[in-house]
């Protein structure tokens, strides 16, 4: 059996992983992307080693096209691993409807990630009891907030402003609205929150069904452009240079992180119920891969973990195998791609891959 995922993301960490357990490698590329999957990374035997972790590639003009059906057939004897640019390019009505590759994880719970669909993250979050960050109408901010707005042009990004009062929300969107960053019927469903003054982190976590076992493999923080070269600039210097440009939140990499230990217990705290209120509102709960997003904040000299999202597939940090809690677990480093493979090589050894896939 083969591992199979988009050529994006995370592909290199899922083949990697695959490849540790056994398995053979399969990445669905678009043209003009490829090179990193069909060239630099692609296996090959170099004076007698094996270098490599992608055995075979398919070569899309549209990653949509995965789901033709001639697309298919050449998926077929492999387990698919969602990761984010499967949904934002794929589509969920196509992943739901009409891709029939198994995939590994339950891929209705792909479309929970977005905001305006029933039994979304928030909904969820909030059913779990999962401390969240107040959120508000534009005319009931009355401190530091973020608005999440999709962007125009990428609705698969959001533009994210800062407002402290409704006068200034009304100022800063209606600028993003004439330059055309934002749209007003987007605005219209933006989220508003309070911002939390915290350190942010996100808490990567494995659930199996098989074994029934909730697992922390990783933490890590975001790197985002271009807020991180604000972040460099004297204060006076970002006031000249916001004149200029406007703070943008693309994420651009990630790097390892760990929590202090006394605070780990608030962290599965967190998402033991998470996991269990999921499970009430989907058939088949979670499965594999899914991170808590958030924050730790101080307040009168106790600390909470607040909780932003929620990603319903594999991190797009292969970083996490470098912080220490699979190491606490296994006794050795584990990567999501390979703790994947794990899972799958028990599903096909128990007989129970049906318990696992979508």
């Amino acid at each position: 059996m083969k591992i199979s995922t988009l050529g994006s993301h995370s592909a290199l960490d899922v083949s990697e992983g695959a490849k540790k357990e056994g398995f053979g490698t399969l990445v669905v590329c678009k043209k003009g992307r490829e090179r990193t999957y069909a060239k630099h990374y692609k296996t090959r035997e170099v004076k007698g080693e094996t270098l490599g972790v992608v055995d075979e590639i398919i070569l899309l003009d549209e990653f949509r096209d995965m789901v033709k059906e001639e697309v298919q057939e050449k998926l077929k004897g492999s387990v698919f691993i969602p990761n984010r640019s499967f949904s934002v390019y794929v589509g969920y009505d196509n992943i739901e409807k009409n891709f029939k590759t198994p995939i590994f994880g339950n891929k209705y719970l792909l479309r929970a990630e977005e905001r305006d669909v029933p039994n979304n993250q928030y909904d969820l979050l909030e059913k779990a009891g999962v401390p969240l960050a107040r959120t508000f109408k534009p005319e009931e901010i009355d401190t530091l907030a973020l608005v999440k707005v999709q962007e125009a042009k990428r609705n698969y990004e959001r533009a994210f402003f800062f407002a402290s009062s409704y006068g200034e929300y009304q100022k800063k969107s209606e600028e993003l609205i004439s330059k055309g960053i934002i749209k007003r019927e987007d605005l219209e469903k933006a989220r508003i929150e309070e911002f939390i003054l915290g350190a942010q982190f996100n808490f990567n976590f494995f659930y199996s069904p098989l074994s029934g076992e909730l697992e922390l493999l990783g933490i890590d923080t975001r790197r985002q452009t271009n807020l991180d070269g604000f972040l460099r600039l004297p204060a006076d210097v970002q006031l000249e240079a916001l004149k200029y440009r406007r703070v943008t939140t693309i994420e651009t990499g990630h790097i390892s992180a760990t929590l202090r230990e006394s605070l780990l217990e608030k962290v599965f705290n967190i998402a033991e119920p998470f996991v269990e209120t999921v499970k009430k509102y989907y058939p088949k709960g979670l499965i594999g891969p899914f991170a808590l997003q958030g924050a730790v904040e101080e307040k009168d000299g106790k600390e909470r973990i607040v909780i932003f999202d929620v990603s319903f597939r594999m991190p797009g940090s292969p970083g996490t195998r470098f912080t220490p809690y699979s190491e606490y677990l296994y006794g050795r480093s584990v990567s999501f791609g390979r703790r994947v493979a794990i899972e799958i090589k028990r599903g096909i050894e128990e007989d129970r891959l049906e318990e696992i896939i979508s």
